[in-house]
């Protein structure tokens, strides 16, 4: 062996050209491939990095943001957030568990600002943990101490943890924030410790990683009236504990269902009417959670596979390109191969040099492929996470990690054994008296017939990539030029947190009047108004619609809509269109009666059939059926950033100015929270230049401790928005383009290798008669029909691969034959390149030559 891979490595120096040309192409395939696999493994397959993560199991199989009202959810029932209430009722009644923890299952916004600092606070991102949390995932502090559950008690001092990424970064990893004093949010709270590096919390998602965990109890203090501890029915936390060892999973799935149903049953009397129809058909479902909450996975994981095969697919051509040379190059040396048979050489041992010749050269590739794919991994955490200019941190690494490696290793390996050891047996099995015979000698070409095989499996393959790259490039044109039934030039949105200031609810119209008044003086801007959210922005705020003179709906029927509220101009502002009635005015205020303007959808679903105009809805109870009467409708807007294909769902607006009052706490307290906007829409035609910062210091003068996250174009928005589908889209045509460049140098191989062995062959046929351009038709009707022949093997693949992809996809069908054209002609235009220059070759042999060689 150790001879063997001596020869190995001379006769790759012997041929730079060959050895380079293979290197090179396995390391794009490889590089490609473990690319994806390592965003695979981080994100599909790899645990939180805590203790024994195989003792941990999730209560709840469904990933929701951020927060369910009520005591059901869904149809289903089939409950995944929970409420602090039902979270103890758990912890103190299922001893089966070692500790059982609780996190926020969104995140919190936070102004943060060092004690005896001044200026504007840090916006952070926090998440409320369960005092048992650090402990539950047997994590240590890197310095200070982690929260224990006396930390987690209403009234207790209020305390966080801070990740070691924001210790480091922002504070330069020194020791004294362990202890100190900070701001958060207007309250005084003390840093206890510092997370150990690597440890993310219990959950992996594409944003709004945590910066601060603070303890549940906290919320008390931070939310105040509106705090979700004070509502059973608030459910907006996910449950992860440790189980005993020996304890049976379905077993204790059975005993939470239980006990869940024990808890429900003592809250009947403070459910809706739909909900007590309702509540016993709830369940849950517990699942390992070793993973943590795996949103990153739930969001990536179709994305991912797809891209997985993608590159599969290059590393496949790549290989055939492999194997092609390694074909080529041993057709070429029969002659040696024949000696070394006829001198005694067994049929094994030349195989296991030609193997360990090939596996060399695989390894060689994968020793590249390895910078290739971190590099390959950063471009795509880039097109994932950074997309707009903003940078947006996961904890996900560009470095492979030795399970990466070692598959690195794996995949090199096989594909030298495999596209290695075919074309040396190939080779072998050649009679060596008929080779001896013919060394220099062809006709026809028909000992090629491998090489031309590969070519058209190379073909085919390509296409199936190009045509993919085309489908899901044309579904991201659709998705970002759809009507989103308001207008987008010019706009801009302008993100704030009026809430991590120290204004009151009623404050908040007076100082949106203030904005909107020094916005409309910035050169260029000629409208602007706030908002609760503004369309695609990502947020969502839902409630159910009881309609004035109508009967309680049916428990399982949809009534369901969206809100917002906003200033008026909002409609005008953002270019959405009035289809009847008439948009928000500055009469509409505190003292008038309480109007809404609906859209088409809500209009439809709730009033088909008649003029909704004049008509009376309320939220959530038919006692409040009458609170607003609707003066307009405005054409649908696309809101949400997902289920693109369905349709848009019913929403209404109220104004900011005016506030329905209800005899209900938790009603009462909604309403006032819902007057915080965290949006300014704003029109500026034309995108006059710097208007970013123009808009920034406007808002600065209105008041500087105003926090403001971002202002972005409405181009910015949807970039991020379309994050996703444009890392798919983007990679899938790098690697069509790869594929298709890896095939044209496939096929250029394969018809430069038969000239230089049909050379006798065209000499004779130029002595007999034949003209240059019969010479050249003659070679290009052979690379002619091996793409021909890869069409129609590629053609339905493509088709089949598009319908496997079809979730993908947005306003293009499948078997788009604009598509599939596109990408044949492409295929075609790749395969001419490649076979024009040896044809033009073959028909500059001198047919003298050709003779006299032979």
């Amino acid at each position: 062996m150790l001879a063997d891979l001596r020869d190995a490595l001379r006769q790759l120096r012997k041929s730079p050209g060959l050895t380079t040309t293979a290197v090179i192409t396995l390391a794009l395939g490889i590089g490609a491939t473990t690319a994806i696999f390592t965003l695979v493994h981080q994100v599909m397959l790899k645990s939180l990095p805590v203790t024994k993560p195989e003792e941990l199991w999730r209560i709840g199989d469904k990933i929701r943001c951020c927060n369910w009202g009520g005591y059901t959810q869904g149809d289903a029932g089939d409950f995944a957030l929970f409420s602090w209430e039902a979270y103890k009722h758990f912890r103190s009644q299922t001893p089966e568990f070692v500790d059982l923890a609780a996190l926020q299952a969104g995140n919190t916004s936070l102004g943060v600002r060092r004690a005896g600092v001044t200026g504007q606070p840090d916006t952070r991102n926090g998440q409320y943990v369960s005092g048992n949390f650090f402990r539950t995932f047997g994590i240590q502090p890197w310095i200070g101490r982690l929260t224990t559950d006396a930390d987690d008690q209403v009234g207790a001092p209020l305390v966080a943890v801070m990740s070691y990424r924001i210790w480091q970064e922002k504070y330069g990893s020194d020791p004294s924030v362990v202890g100190a004093g900070f701001q958060i949010n207007g309250h005084p709270f003390t840093v206890i410790g510092v997370a150990p590096p690597g440890f993310y919390g219990a959950k992996l998602s594409g944003g709004g990683m945590p910066d601060l965990w603070l303890p549940i109890a906290a919320e008390d203090t931070l939310a105040g009236s509106v705090s979700h501890l004070k509502r059973p029915q608030a459910n907006y936390l996910d449950l992860i504990g440790r189980v005993r060892p020996g304890v049976d999973p379905k077993a204790l799935e059975a005993k939470l269902r239980v006990e869940f149903h024990g808890w429900l049953a003592s809250h009947v009397p403070d459910m809706e009417p739909n909900e007590k129809q309702l509540w016993a058909q709830q369940t849950l479902h517990i699942v390992p959670g070793g993973a943590g909450v795996s949103v990153m996975r739930d969001q990536y994981q179709d994305g991912l596979k797809l891209l997985l095969i993608a590159a599969g697919c290059v590393l496949l051509v790549a290989c055939g390109n492999l194997a092609n040379l390694m074909l080529a190059r041993g057709l070429k040396d029969r002659a040696q191969v024949s000696i070394r048979m006829a001198l005694g050489a067994s049929r094994v041992r030349l195989i296991r040099k030609a193997l360990v010749e090939s596996v060399l050269m695989a390894l060689i590739g994968g020793v590249l492929g390895v910078g290739v794919a971190y590099a390959g991994t950063r471009l795509i955490l880039y097109l994932a996470f950074q997309v707009g200019g903003r940078n947006n941190y996961v904890a996900v690494s560009p470095t492979p990690s030795w399970p990466v490696l070692l598959f690195t290793l794996g995949i090199s390996i096989l594909t030298g054994m495999i596209f290695g050891t075919a074309p040396a047996w190939m080779t072998t099995h050649a009679n060596p008296v008929e080779a001896l015979r013919g060394a220099n000698r062809s006709v026809g070409g028909g000992s090629s017939w491998a090489q031309k095989s590969l070519v058209v499996v190379q073909a085919a393959m390509s296409l199936v990539l190009v045509s993919a790259a085309a489908l899901l490039a044309q579904s991201l044109r659709n998705l970002e030029h759809q009507d989103f039934g308001f207008e987008t030039d010019g706009r801009y949105i302008a993100s704030i947190n009026p809430t991590l200031g120290t204004y009151k609810p009623e404050e908040m119209e007076p100082l949106f009047r203030r904005i909107d008044e020094q916005l409309k003086q910035v050169p260029g801007v000629r409208m602007a108004a706030p908002v609760l959210y503004a369309p695609m922005t990502g947020d969502s705020w839902n409630e159910g619609v009881r309609i004035a003179g109508r009967p309680e709906p049916p428990a399982k029927e949809d009534m369901g809509a969206g809100w917002a509220r906003v200033m008026s101009g909002f409609f005008e502002t953002v270019g959405a269109k009035m289809v009847l009635g008439r948009a928000f005015t500055d009469e509409d205020t505190a003292t008038t009666r309480n109007v809404a303007v609906i859209n088409e959808a809500f209009a439809k679903r709730f009033f088909k059939g008649q003029n909704p105009i004049g008509q009376h809805f309320g939220i959530n109870r038919v006692k409040y059926a009458g609170s607003y009467e609707i003066v307009g409708v405005a054409r649908d807007m696309r809101y949400m950033t997902y289920d693109y294909k369905d349709p848009i769902r019913p929403m209404f607006w109220v104004p900011e100015t005016q506030t329905v009052q209800y005899d209900d706490p938790m009603f009462v307290e909604g309403e006032k929270w819902s007057h915080y906007l965290y949006n300014i829409v704003i029109w500026a035609p034309g995108n006059p230049p710097g208007m970013e910062e123009r808009i920034r210091k406007a808002l600065a003068s209105v008041d500087s401790n105003l926090v403001v996250y971002n202002v972005d174009s409405y181009r910015k928005i949807f970039s991020m928005d379309f994050q996703q589908q444009n890392m798919i889209a983007t990679l899938t045509s790098l690697f069509g383009a790869l594929g298709l460049v890896l095939a044209a140098v496939g096929l250029y191989g394969v018809m430069a290798y038969a000239v230089e062995q049909r050379t006798s062959e065209i000499g004779l046929r130029m002595a007999f008669g034949a003209g240059r351009g019969d010479v050249i038709r003659m070679i290009l009707r052979s690379a002619s029909w091996q793409i021909g022949v890869g069409l129609g093997l590629g053609i339905p693949l493509a088709i089949l691969a598009g319908k496997l992809m079809k979730d993908q996809l947005f306003g293009v069908s499948p078997g788009d034959p604009v598509m599939l054209a596109a990408a044949a002609a492409l295929l075609i235009l790749a395969a001419l390149l490649s076979s024009v220059i040896p044809a033009r070759r073959a028909a500059g042999v001198d047919p003298m030559v050709a003779l006299r060689s032979e």
